[in-house]
Parts: C-alpha cells; sequence; structure tokens
C-alpha cells in the first residue's frame, strides 16, 4: 500500500492499494498528477494521484522492483530491480522500450538525468552506472564504493 500524506497537517490525504507485497519505490510525474511505485510483487503501477485508481501496472522484471525515477518530461519510467536489470517504460501504453543489463547484483536505485538523456543506476555490486537512455548503451561504470550503492541522484542545475 502506498499512502500520500499531507506534510503540514501530518493528515493522510490518500491511500493506494492494489500491489500484493511491500511497496519499496515511488516517484511523481513532473506534474504531480501521477504517482509510479515499484514493489515485491515484481510490479511497477503508475496511479492517477486525484483518483486514486491504478491506470497501468507494468509487470516483466523477475524479481522485486526496488526504485523507480519518472523522466523530467513524463513520458517515460525506469524500473530497477533485484533481477539485476533496469527496465525503460513508456509511461503511457506501457510498454517495455529497453532492458538495461550489465550488472552481476541487485539494483538499488535508479535516477535520471535533468535532461532525460542519462540514467544512472546503483548496484549490490559496489558500482554504479551511466547508461544512455536512447541507445541503451552502458557509457560508465563507477567503482571505488566500499560496499552496495543504496541511492544515486543527478544534480539538477540552474539550466537544466
Amino acid at each position: 500500500m502506498v499512502k500520500i500524506w499531507n506534510a503540514d497537517s501530518g493528515m493522510a490525504i490518500l491511500t493506494l492499494q492494489g500491489h500484493a507485497d511491500l511497496v519499496f519505490s515511488v516517484a511523481y510525474s513532473p506534474d504531480g498528477k501521477r504517482l509510479a511505485s515499484g514493489s515485491k510483487d515484481k510490479t511497477v503501477k503508475i496511479w492517477d494521484v486525484d483518483s486514486g485508481m491504478d491506470i497501468l501496472t507494468l509487470q516483466g522484471h523477475a524479481d522485486s522492483v526496488s526504485s523507480v525515477a519518472i523522466s523530467p518530461d513524463g513520458k517515460f519510467l525506469a524500473s530497477g530491480s533485484f533481477d539485476n536489470t533496469v527496465k525503460i517504460w513508456d509511461v503511457d501504453s506501457g510498454m517495455a522500450i529497453l532492458t538495461l543489463q550489465g550488472h552481476a547484483d541487485r539494483i538499488m536505485s535508479v535516477a535520471i538525468s535533468p535532461d532525460g538523456k542519462r540514467l544512472a543506476s546503483g548496484y549490490s555490486d559496489n558500482t554504479v552506472k551511466i547508461w544512455d537512455v536512447g541507445s541503451g548503451m552502458a557509457i560508465l561504470t563507477l567503482q571505488g564504493h566500499a560496499d552496495r550503492v543504496s541511492s544515486v541522484a543527478f544534480l539538477r542545475t540552474a539550466n537544466a
């Protein structure tokens, strides 16, 4: 279940029910009208925030979905999974566009760059990969962490 809270009043605004297991990650669309959630049930759900309705259920991962991120233009979504893959999804159709592979261990976190052209993924194998979203190719592998990389993010600059 996902709860949406009012941070000023401390009141629950909405409860989204539909996943069959724990929810690990949520991300709002840039316009705030949709919310994506990734779950231990191996699915990503896209919700309409106004109605609380489950718009789409994205299936295709073979293990828990640990992280979700929505592109700055709201057109695509990235999901990272314990199945060692990142999937790029079309938000409107629910179709998987790309599957990014290249790690021997669980994906812990995904983030999309402010321009929507790159994706970062953090892994249990102590590395971060930077991907080109258009081609699905790994651009860089960043090494040097002493333990798994639980969270990744891009810097949002004034001109991005």
